[in-house]
């Protein structure tokens, strides 16, 4: 069972209803703890979750501003199309895990189902073709019918600002439990101040950037294990090496096959080899011996990086 904490009225305040999310887990966080989601990693939402990073300010994305903007007009033409009626709820919290919550677009009247209103631009409309639903979606959906207890979830989306697809969601509860207990053991590390493991994304590369800021010049005398990893990247960076080899070799042959020709079929594939305008850039080193003071006008200082170097 969940209970509401919050309704739609006490949602309009920004700061309140940020906080309430950073207290716990929302739909959008469930994608990012089973490593679906693109944009971040589950280590960068532990840091959030923790109070060891800020969440990134999003007042001012031009995404986030029109996603919430057109979310009534999602939500009409749903209706429109479909006959139902739906009603804003509020943010949800389980009553047995407090911290599982879930923000609901809205609630569908008379059925046990709620509806996800979605908006993106005309290139991610692959993603959307026949039954497919993106799948950091997905899960978000399967984690409100998780905390809900619905049997089915509806998820509309305007693509592009003038397609509206509409799908239908139905409850999963094998996929249900095992998202229950990946938000349980994630919980559990932010409560316990355990990190949880790394990957392979960027994001994770930047939090740990973020958590770890160097500044320590005393030689770490490395665990063993640091031997199998150091071994493992060399193998990685070899096999990359070999296939860019191997990919130049054949776009080689497609060169030596192209000739003068600019353009080129080959069953269902197009092939183009074009010229294109040289780069322009700037003599930096003689433009600051020769205009010092315009140099120092316009040059811009990046943020400090740490770079990892293995030798």
């Amino acid at each position: 069972m969940a209970k509401l904490i919050m309704t739609v009225a006490e949602m309009a305040d920004e700061k309140k209803w940020l906080a309430a999310r950073r207290e716990g887990i929302g739909g959008s966080d469930a994608s990012i703890i089973v490593g679906l989601n693109r944009w971040k990693s589950p280590f960068q939402l532990w840091l959030e979750k923790t109070g060891k990073a800020e969440a990134e300010d999003l007042s001012g994305n031009e995404y986030v501003y029109w996603g919430k903007v057109l979310e009534e007009a999602v939500a009409n033409r749903f209706c429109e199309l479909t006959g139902k009626k739906v009603q804003r709820r509020g943010l949800l919290q389980m009553d047995e895990y407090p911290y599982i919550r879930a923000s609901i677009d809205r609630m569908v009247v008379g059925e046990n189902a709620g509806l996800e209103c979605k908006t993106c631009n005309g290139f991610a409309a692959k993603e959307w073709e026949d039954d497919e639903v993106p799948a950091a979606y997905y899960v978000q959906c399967q984690h409100y019918m998780l905390v809900t207890g619905c049997e089915r979830w509806y998820i509309a989306v305007l693509i592009g600002g003038n397609r509206f697809v509409w799908k239908e969601i139905p409850r999963n509860d094998d996929e249900i439990a095992l998202l229950l207990q990946a938000e349980i053991d994630f919980w559990h590390k932010v409560e316990t101040g355990i990190m949880p493991e790394v990957d392979g994304s960027e994001s994770c590369k930047e939090a740990l950037a973020s958590e770890f800021r160097g500044g320590n010049a005393e030689p770490l005398t490395l665990p063993g294990m640091a031997v199998g990893i150091i071994e493992q990247i060399h193998k990685i960076e070899d096999a990359k090496k070999d296939l860019e080899n191997n990919s130049e070799f054949y776009k080689n042959q497609l060169r030596q096959l192209m000739g003068d020709y600019e353009l080129g079929y080959a069953g269902d594939y197009k092939v183009t080899w074009k010229t294109q305008a040289g780069r322009t850039t700037i003599d930096s080193k003689a433009l600051k011996a020769k205009e010092p003071a315009i140099y120092a006008e316009y040059a811009k200082q990046g943020k400090p990086i740490r770079v990892l170097r293995i030798s």
